[in-house]
């Protein structure tokens, strides 16, 4: 019997600094009821998909930091999506700013959690590869990730859902081949991915030309190299003066961009993803059980 998962990328344009959480959750929301009309299972948003992409600016006002995090999720504002979920019969991987306390302590991660068509939780990747800084660096793109989140620390979990393997990663994640490794060692049969990436960088305007190319490039890799399927949303627009790429998508594990988005505005894009292709594309050179050698990669965990 044929296997198959309808998925749906939905991209932002902007949200400023000055958004309402109600605000962007309505948007979220009105994408959500795109992606179910058109009859997808499941639906990944952006990176920080609840706001603006604050590590853009350095803030020492401790209250305005926590303005942007989730306490706890859903909370208040966001319990909204979750109930559309559960009417909509249509889940959802959302990335958002996580605020956790451990013994009295406050920890906090760049974090998207996987929700089922019942509006509940199905599981939480905290974002592995954080980038930046946590000062601003002259000549450097201002991003200071590093400031405000800890690296995660839930390594690179996969989760069933509706029989279907789905891992999670965000933004820089994309660019690193153990993301994909990982994930698909841990049986991973589609990728969501969320992001926020700027259209230039200050310290390499000569390859302005290749953002979208570099954008693109690491996931199609990914795809094809792990034989899995990856589906990608962005923040795309100028967002409280700084423009970012959009380019969302969703690749096939043949490395084929299967479909894009074509605006910098909240969009939604969807595509039937053929599970079976999976094991069509491990035939022709990925039989991972027969072909791979980790006793001559030990050097790659091994080195520090």
């Amino acid at each position: 019997m044929a296997r198959d998962m309808t998925i749906a990328v939905c991209q932002t344009g902007p949200i400023q600094k000055s958004a309402q959480r109600a605000e962007t959750v309505d948007r979220l929301i009105a994408l959500l009821e795109k992606a179910a009309a058109a009859g997808a299972e499941i639906a990944v948003f952006p990176e920080l998909a609840l706001t603006t992409f604050f590590p853009r600016w350095r803030i020492d006002d401790q209250a305005e930091i926590e303005a942007f995090f989730e306490p706890a999720m859903p909370g208040p504002q966001t319990q909204r999506l979750y109930d559309a979920a559960a009417r909509l019969k249509t889940g959802f991987a959302l990335g958002y700013a996580e605020l956790t306390r451990v013994d009295g302590t406050a920890r906090r991660f760049n974090t998207m959690d996987l929700v089922g068509q019942d509006g509940k939780l199905v599981g939480r990747y905290r974002k592995v590869h954080v980038p930046g800084s946590s000062e601003p660096e002259p000549g450097t793109t201002v991003h200071l990730e590093r400031r405000y989140f800890e690296p995660g620390d839930l390594g690179f979990p996969v989760f069933s859902y509706r029989g279907v393997r789905i891992g999670m990663a965000i933004c820089n994640d994309r660019r690193w081949p153990e993301t994909y490794r990982m994930l698909c060692l841990n049986g991973a049969e589609i990728v969501l991915i969320g992001y926020n990436t700027p259209l230039l960088l200050d310290e390499a305007p000569a390859l302005a030309h290749l953002r979208m190319f570099h954008n693109h490039l690491p996931m199609q890799a990914g795809a094809y190299q792990n034989t899995v399927w990856v589906a990608a949303a962005a923040k795309a627009g100028i967002e409280d003066g700084q423009a970012l790429i959009g380019g969302s998508c969703i690749i096939a594990p043949t490395g084929e961009i299967a479909a894009q988005a074509m605006s910098l505005d909240d969009e939604m894009i969807v595509h039937r993803a053929d599970l079976d292709l999976i094991g069509v594309c491990r035939k022709v050179n990925f039989d991972f059980a027969r072909y791979r050698r980790p006793d001559q990669y030990r050097l790659i965990a091994d080195q520090v």
